[in-house]
């Protein structure tokens, strides 16, 4: 398991930048679909991408760049 996840939805264009700037960087991730969960798509909706830090539960929301990412 990861220590980043990447919220987003199906079909979402910058969902599909973020994931590709992650890949870039190498920090392994998953991704989770905001349409999967209620309170996801509350908290998310407007927002997404956002990458969260599962262990201090900071995130990252979108638009970041690949400097932004790393010092996140």
């Amino acid at each position: 398991m990861t220590d980043f996840i990447l919220f987003g939805t199906e079909g979402c264009h910058l969902c599909e930048l973020a994931a590709d700037l992650l890949g870039e960087t190498g920090i392994r991730f998953q991704q989770v679909d905001i349409m999967a969960n209620t309170e996801w798509q509350e908290k998310y909706g407007l927002r997404i991408p956002v990458l969260l830090h599962s262990k201090t539960g900071r995130e990252l929301n979108w638009p970041f760049d690949k400097l932004q990412l790393l010092n996140f």
